[in-house]
């Protein structure tokens, strides 16, 4: 039997929206319920999706929570409670400001030096809460949430097998600790942040022996240069786009290179107009949202004939 694992990378607010799109295309697509993967694998913003669908929240749920229709009062009061679109003044003090010299390039050594961000986590902890007892994991047995260890220049999927132990609260607020915005997480002695500072989605991180076919739905990263329009494109693009299609395309190459099929499913160029550069703007989340519907079944269409070709 074909094994499966679903991989939600980050991508705040706007992203979310539109992996929740990309998520309904792509369970329609396969006529499948990816509630069903062995594995379900989120960072940051795929983190708080891959909650709850663990939790026991459809496709069509989440489809519903974007556009209103949902009923649950779970799904209503999250939706709601987004973070804002611009952050608190952070504290001046860096988490871990020797890992910009130890670590490798990119985001990995930016989230050392960033200063500690302010923002309000009380929405994860209550998405937690509502799915998982308190001190309980998620009900699905291969749920993981990617967080990453700055001072160690270490990512842990919580949840795995052999990683740290963390209640669901403090992996989920861990998860989507973006440097610089929100606070970062202590457990188990360590202080992690967002895991999308290291890699979009770490789909390196799941065992030949744990998936076969990995779907990975990665809104913060794109091929073929695609980007948002305006000067807010060029530098979205430059900071965040670029190095995390970079990586996802390495760890897509190691992950085949090992004989597994992985289906990468990305943002085009017409994805990035309805966008937008700003990924944590919450009022446009619905255009966002209204404009992935109608592209992210071509979005689909492209990661599986990547797959094939």
């Amino acid at each position: 039997m074909t094994r499966r694992a679903l991989v939600i990378g980050c991508g705040g607010t706007i992203g979310g929206a539109w992996s929740v799109a990309a998520l309904a295309a792509l369970a329609d697509h396969l006529d499948w319920d990816p509630r069903d993967a062995e594995i379900l694998q989120g960072t940051s913003a795929g983190a708080e999706l891959v909650t709850l669908l663990a939790g026991g929240y459809s496709a069509d749920d989440l489809v519903d929570m974007h556009t209103g229709r949902a009923t649950d009062p779970v799904l209503r009061h999250h939706i709601a409670a987004a973070p804002r679109s611009i952050p608190p003044i952070p504290l001046p003090v860096p988490l871990a400001p020797a890992g910009f010299l130890r670590h490798r390039g990119g985001h990995t050594r930016a989230a050392g030096i960033f200063p500690r961000g302010r923002g309000d986590t009380a929405w994860l902890q209550r998405l937690a809460d509502s799915v998982a007892s308190p001190a309980g994991p998620l009900p699905h047995p291969g749920a993981r949430l990617v967080a990453y260890d700055p001072r160690r220049g270490e990512r842990v999927a919580f949840g795995a097998p052999g990683a740290p132990p963390a209640t669901l609260d403090e992996a989920l607020r861990a998860s989507w600790a973006v440097p610089g915005w929100m606070p970062p997480v202590r457990i188990d002695g360590r202080y992690f942040v967002d895991g999308g500072a290291a890699s979009t989605a770490s789909i390196d991180l799941i065992g030949a022996d744990e998936a076969d076919e990995i779907y990975v739905i990665a809104s913060m990263a794109s091929f073929g240069g695609a980007r948002a329009p305006g000067l807010g494109g060029v530098v979205e693009q430059k900071l965040l786009r670029n190095p995390m299609s970079e990586g996802l395309r390495r760890e897509i190459a190691e992950v085949r290179g090992s004989g597994r099929t992985v289906v990468p499913i990305t943002p085009g160029p017409a994805d990035m107009r309805g966008l937008g550069w700003n990924f944590m703007n919450r009022r446009h989340r619905r255009a966002a949202f209204d404009s992935a519907r109608a592209l992210a079944p071509e979005a689909v269409r492209r990661g599986l004939a990547a797959a094939i070709g």
